[in-house]
């Protein structure tokens, strides 16, 4: 079964993968390593009101910067590990970002206040992005365009999984233990994924194509990147509809054990909703390349558009709270179309960058997240236990996206 899923990707893959390295360990090893981000995420859900009482938190809007300092530190950390993958080269990137998240890992561990927490926090997501950033740029180094885009679908789909259970995870961590052991398993993960890369994976990127870290080079190469008006396009666009998922993710909670009053199914309820994104993502590996990036990409943000504008309207019509089986149904449709947004917004983004795909996947990944953050806090605050925030942030976000599609096509022919 396996071998028939997977056996046209040998086939159209523009570059053949080691031979020490089979394509489906590949893409098990590399949804392990880039889905510790999102574990690092969904895990500690279930766990904020118990972080908050641990923590002494007394406004619990504040939980939501346990998502939101996490992914700031992502994007400090993604500027530093493309440039550093690009001139130590790929494995030795991530094995040192992993090195980081451990130890802001430790920290969050042993935290008695807030502040402290959040240093943690934020030095999970510095570190994290070596595993994110230099596995991206690995991957690129081994395949172009729709070849890209069908692998990372791929691996979407597998990674997912993880996060998918993630809250169930830490829902069951915390009915057995504290929730502090939540990262105890991030640091299980992480060590894992460390040592089989280290067995198994062989180093992508030669000694003469690296790139020193050279301050005039590296300025020059980041404003040719930044000077691509498709790129900067495409980039704004990743960053709108990650902007709409840090909103899910930041009051999911809320939604769901406040607003909806699931108390312990949350974790299923969530799982439901993110269920598609794993449907979606496989259904694109196999699309993308019959009907190109473009097309995939325009058709499920036009029906994100569509589910998020309907979904507003309705919250609208029944004060804020619209009943749980249409939020549930309209929503599974939202978060769904994300599955086929990244994995193509990052390959038709990442195309162009050749031997700076380590540069470039930092700036597209620092600038997205950022811009992601930006909008996803103005919108969080508006958040006071409806689903209204929720629907009109990703009504916008889905419009902001369409348009940059459209700018990033007129500026480059995009298959």
């Amino acid at each position: 079964m396996l071998s028939k899923l997977f056996s046209p990707l040998k086939a159209r893959s523009s570059k053949k993968l080691p031979e020490t390295l089979p394509e489906k360990e590949f893409i098990a090893l590399f949804a392990l390593m880039i889905s510790l981000s999102a574990l690092s995420v969904d895990s500690m859900l279930p766990a904020f009101p118990h972080i908050a009482e641990s923590l002494a938190v007394d406004d619990y809007q504040k939980t939501q910067w346990i998502v939101s300092v996490m992914i700031f530190g992502m994007a400090f950390g993604e500027i530093l590990f493309g440039p550093l993958s690009d001139a130590i080269g790929r494995k030795k990137s991530i094995l040192i970002g992993v090195g980081i998240y451990i130890v802001g890992t430790l920290i969050a561990v042993f935290a008695t206040s807030l502040s402290v927490f959040l240093v943690g926090r934020f030095i999970q997501g510095l570190g994290v992005s070596g595993p994110k950033i230099a596995s991206r740029a690995l991957i690129r180094d081994l395949y172009t365009g729709s070849a890209m885009a069908r692998i990372m679908s791929f691996i979407t789909m597998f990674f997912i999984l993880v996060p998918l259970l993630a809250p169930s995870i830490g829902q069951l961590v915390i009915e057995v233990a504290n929730w502090r052991w939540i990262f105890t398993l991030l640091i299980v993960q992480a060590l894992i994924a460390a040592l089989w890369l280290i067995i198994r994976q062989p180093e992508t990127l030669s000694i003469s194509n690296r790139t020193p870290l050279n301050r005039k080079r590296l300025l020059i190469a980041a404003k040719t990147i930044v000077m691509r008006r498709d790129v900067m396009a495409l980039t704004l666009l990743l960053g709108s509809i990650f902007a709409g998922m840090m909103l899910y993710i930041s009051t999911a909670q809320s939604i769901f054990q406040d607003v909806y009053q699931t108390g312990d199914k949350f974790p299923l309820y969530f799982a439901m909703l993110a269920a598609g994104i794993a449907i979606v993502s496989f259904s694109n590996g196999k699309m993308v390349q019959r009907v190109g990036m473009f097309r995939c990409v325009l058709t499920v943000l036009t029906v994100l558009f569509i589910a998020s504008s309907s979904l507003l309207i309705c919250a609208l019509f029944y004060n804020g709270v619209p009943p749980f089986p249409l939020f549930m149904a309209l929503g599974m449709v939202m978060i769904s179309c994300v599955g086929m947004v990244f994995g193509n917004v990052n390959a038709m983004a990442m195309e162009p960058l050749g031997k700076t795909a380590g540069l470039g996947a930092s700036i597209i990944s620092s600038l997205s997240s950022l811009f992601a953050i930006i909008l996803s806090v103005v919108v969080g605050q508006l958040y006071h236990f409806t689903i209204t925030p929720f629907a009109g942030g990703f009504m916008v976000f889905s419009m902001m996206a369409l348009g940059m599609l459209f700018i990033s096509r007129k500026s480059k022919k995009i298959r």
